[in-house]
């Protein structure tokens, strides 16, 4: 498994504080400063900086986020698969009158949110989380699966802002998944695997856990 090492341009004492800023720091903030209302828009500027950060980053070749091995279909389905039969038996345990809600209710909502939510959600986060990652902090990581741990670890903690411990255990899986499936196939499966999971959540009712409303911190 290779790692892309990041920019030359910046020492790495420089890049170890600007990572921390990007993916520690700001995700602190936005869980303990902003007001859930506001969280959509911090991430969309977290997205921003994160995506300007890696258009600075020398080396990268943006045509390599369409390019890739072939689509590994079976590991769509299969993350497809485990991620309903999660959804059913989170939600059955612990909010039952969520489970398909709105898919029994609002099934025309629920398609909307298929046709953005890949575009609007999956493919900036992917965007940060596997290519900014890997490419500009790369030599900042451990090898092998050792860097997918830390990948899926930081994913979990970007979601800290829900105060969950099933969004933090979903995402640090889901985050796992799409991180061996972008260093083995690229940034094109990466992106499908982490769309269908995200499109499934919400068709089985998880969204609950992954709606701003719903955020009660613990403090």
């Amino acid at each position: 498994m290779v790692v892309d090492a990041p920019d030359a341009v910046r020492p790495r004492p420089w890049l170890a504080v600007e990572f921390a800023a990007l993916y520690i720091g700001a995700p602190l903030a936005i869980a303990f400063l902003l007001p859930p209302h506001r969280m959509f828009t911090a991430l969309f500027l977290f997205s921003i900086a994160g995506l300007l950060l890696l258009w600075r980053t020398g080396g990268f070749q943006w045509r390599n986020l369409i390019r890739g091995r072939r689509m590994p279909w079976w590991e769509v389905l299969g993350i497809a698969v485990a991620t309903l039969g999660a959804g059913v038996v989170i939600l059955s345990l612990s909010r039952p009158e969520a489970l398909f809600a709105m898919l029994r209710a609002r099934p025309e909502f629920l398609l909307l949110i298929w046709c953005f939510y890949p575009i609007l959600s999956a493919l900036p986060q992917e965007l940060i989380f596997r290519p900014l990652f890997f490419h500009r902090y790369g030599a900042l990581m451990p090898s092998g699966k050792a860097a997918i741990a830390v990948n899926a670890a930081i994913f979990s903690f970007a979601h800290l802002m829900y105060w969950s411990w099933v969004v933090s255990a979903m995402t640090f899986v889901g985050g796992w998944f799409f991180a061996r499936a972008y260093l083995r196939h690229g940034f094109p499966a990466a992106w499908m695997l982490h769309a269908v999971a995200g499109n499934i959540l919400f068709a089985v009712g998880m969204g609950y856990y992954f709606y701003s409303g719903n955020v009660v911190r613990p403090f």
